[in-house]
């Protein structure tokens, strides 16, 4: 490094500490994004299902962790804010363990697409797509099954899980997919984050996906928890729990995270790469 490089009047050991204050530039984050969703289309199918369905089991403890945090909190005046903060559970668990999220990959496989728009990354997508969504509903539809028929939560505390899901018996499949989109991007959000946050990766990821709940917001893998939850009570019918909720949060969820929030970071480093 060259003296004017290196800021006048700075030591080496001065000037890297300068370096490490910087931060990434987004071109970095992009391609370390960009790197793990190429490292994410290589892998296996059998990988991703089983990494899938982890997830989706994992995913259905923020309802549940929620529910804990509603009935305790049941005389708080408090109780919307602070039972949020159980929905950060299952998220934690997911991106920190480094299972196979559908809504992360909205951002993370589809950054290789935009650098490289070939046929085979199209398709390696959409198989990634395919098997890591399919998975996590098997994931959570196994634990509603459970946690409905297995006796394996209190029976009170069942009853504090269908609480918190009603809400989502007032929503439209329009306003579901509405709600969706800034879940989705709030999520991809995370996953841009995550290589600048240094040591601050659970702050993040709770205050996001927090607020997601907080918000009202629909997230189609842990909500799903709740319309599974939902049917299998007899409060709402299968055929409006996957039409008038899976698919419609779905839709959001994608448009939130690869409509708005991958297409506008690959717009801000495109002519960089």
């Amino acid at each position: 490094m060259s003296r004017s490089e290196q800021g006048a009047g700075l030591t080496r050991e001065e000037a890297h500490e300068v370096s490490e204050r910087l931060g990434l530039r987004s071109l970095q984050v992009f391609e370390i994004v960009r790197q793990e969703g190429v490292e994410e289309l290589s892998r296996p199918v059998n990988s991703l299902f089983w990494s899938g369905i982890a997830a989706g089991l994992a995913l259905s403890l923020s309802v549940y962790c929620t529910a804990f945090l509603h009935h305790a909190l049941r005389e708080s005046p408090l109780q919307s804010v602070l039972e949020s903060l159980g929905y950060s559970v299952g998220f934690v668990i997911v991106i920190l363990g480094r299972l196979q999220l559908f809504t992360e990959n909205t951002i993370t496989v589809v950054l290789p697409v935009l650098s490289d728009c070939s046929r085979f990354r199209i398709q390696r997508t959409a198989r990634l797509w395919a098997i890591v969504f399919a998975a996590n509903m098997i994931g959570t539809l196994i634990s509603a099954l459970v946690a409905t028929l297995g006796g394996i939560v209190p029976p009170v505390q069942l009853e504090a899980a269908l609480a918190v899901s009603h809400h989502l018996l007032e929503y439209s499949a329009l306003q579901t997919l509405l709600y969706g989109i800034p879940a989705g991007f709030m999520v991809a959000s995370i996953v841009w984050s995550m290589p600048s946050a240094k040591g601050s990766e659970l702050g993040i990821i709770v205050l996001i996906t927090s607020m997601i709940a907080l918000g009202g917001l629909t997230h189609v893998v842990a909500g799903s928890t709740e319309w599974f939850l939902l049917a299998l009570a007899g409060e709402m019918s299968w055929a409006k729990a996957v039409l008038a909720g899976i698919l419609p949060a779905f839709v959001g969820n994608v448009i939130g995270g690869t409509g708005l929030f991958a297409l506008i970071t690959y717009a801000q480093v495109k002519d960089e790469i």
